[in-house]
């Protein structure tokens, strides 16, 4: 029997770069800086939660939108987070991780042939998402500017726009690049998105964690004439370091929200009911104020630590005012060790130095654009760093 292909839609993609990074992480037992998730645990309060509903018997399919209690939690926190005003029942809907969400926002909203406008670089399951509902995707290139960040060409981004365009995808706080969109730049986006008739999908998983005064998060649904035309998509794992429990929503009016629970019904039905229970303890709970801003101003220093590093070793940093990566450029280093891209470079790292990165030339679709840069996660104790950044100086410097 001839062995099975992989569907002429997935073939592109490959093995996720996450999962490759971290098995070469493994390998060469090197400190991953490469995947996006904390070598440290959530609240205990939470994690208490999720124990104390397994307990009382929350251990049976939750309602497919969501454990009522979460639904709630949800709609506050975002009002919180500066959203609007939001129908827990018939605009929140609980789905397993962010990534889901994207999934069911793609299949429940496109039909094929219709485009996808996607700033690159993207989070690699956007390309795909949009791949398996038979969409076609449109890119926009962010480009480093003189002042180190990233930024879009107005004109690029108006062409984009045509006859067939069905949805824009937009990542504020920004992975890989750490941007933060800025509301002028926001605003730009949504009156493109009026005067097409555009869906925007926005991705705001790092909602929480940004890091300077003059570029806070603002959500597009927040924008006048934007409420009808975004589903927002989120999640807990980022903001409360519990990635693994992939607890993720969508918020949406409820004709775009009837979108989104036409795919969630098939994709998952519904997302584990003990965690979903942990989970609005730690949206609803007044000591997850305090857990965030101490989480944040971490993560803060943990930018400035390793960003300063880079930079006295001849990395070209992209200084990020949100998430938890850093962009830099890797040629000046490279050419020293006569390095090719950064695959090649990426692949050094994790082998010879036992530092594991991301090569973000897998986000882009012209990945001539990636090739000079490298992406470090710093969401890791300030132990880890020091002595990911001891190895660097060893090698390196």
């Amino acid at each position: 029997m001839p062995a099975p292909t992989v569907a002429d839609r997935l073939a592109p993609f490959g093995t996720t770069i996450f999962a490759e990074m971290t098995a070469l992480a493994l390998r060469h037992n090197a400190i991953n800086l490469s995947q996006g998730f904390p070598d440290f645990d959530g609240p205990a309060f939470v994690k208490e939660a999720a124990k104390a509903a397994m307990d009382a018997g929350h251990n049976q399919y939750a309602r497919t939108l969501g454990v009522p209690a979460l639904n709630e939690a949800i709609a506050a926190w975002f009002r919180r987070g500066g959203g609007r005003p939001v129908d827990p029942t018939a605009e929140v809907t609980v789905t397993s991780g962010c990534t889901e969400a994207l999934a069911a926002c793609f299949l429940g909203l496109l039909n094929p042939g219709n485009e996808v406008i996607l700033f690159e670089p993207y989070y690699d399951s956007y390309r795909a998402g949009v791949a398996l509902a038979g969409g076609v995707a449109r890119f926009i290139t962010l480009r480093p500017g003189q002042d180190g960040r990233f930024a879009f060409d107005e004109d690029e981004l108006s062409r984009a726009f045509g006859p067939r365009t069905r949805a824009l995808v937009l990542n504020t706080p920004h992975n890989p690049t750490g941007k933060v969109f800025t509301r002028g730049e926001l605003a730009l986006i949504a009156s493109l998105c009026e005067r097409h008739g555009v869906t925007v999908i926005a991705d705001e998983v790092y909602e929480r964690l940004t890091f300077d005064a003059d570029r806070p998060h603002v959500s597009m649904a927040s924008l006048p004439g934007m409420e009808e035309r975004t589903i927002v998509c989120s999640s807990l794992g980022k903001t409360f370091s519990l990635t693994g429990w992939k607890i993720g929503w969508s918020i949406a009016p409820p004709p775009l929200s009837a979108c989104v629970r036409a795919a969630h019904q098939f994709l998952t039905f519904a997302t584990a009911t003990p965690l979903q229970h942990g989970a609005a303890v730690a949206l609803g709970d007044p000591a997850c104020e305090p857990y965030v801003r101490g989480l944040v101003d971490e993560y803060r220093a943990g930018r400035d630590f390793l960003g300063e590093a880079l930079g006295s070793l001849g990395f070209g940093v992209h200084r990020p005012d949100g998430t938890y990566f850093i962009m830099a450029d890797h040629a000046p280093v490279s050419r020293r060790l006569g390095l090719a891209d950064d695959v090649a470079f990426c692949r050094y790292l994790t082998a010879e130095v036992g530092v594991a990165a991301i090569p973000p030339s897998v986000f882009y679709e012209h990945k001539e654009h990636g090739r000079p840069l490298v992406r470090f996660a710093f969401c890791k104790r300030r132990e880890t760093l020091e002595e990911a950044v001891r190895r660097l100086r060893s090698h390196l410097g």
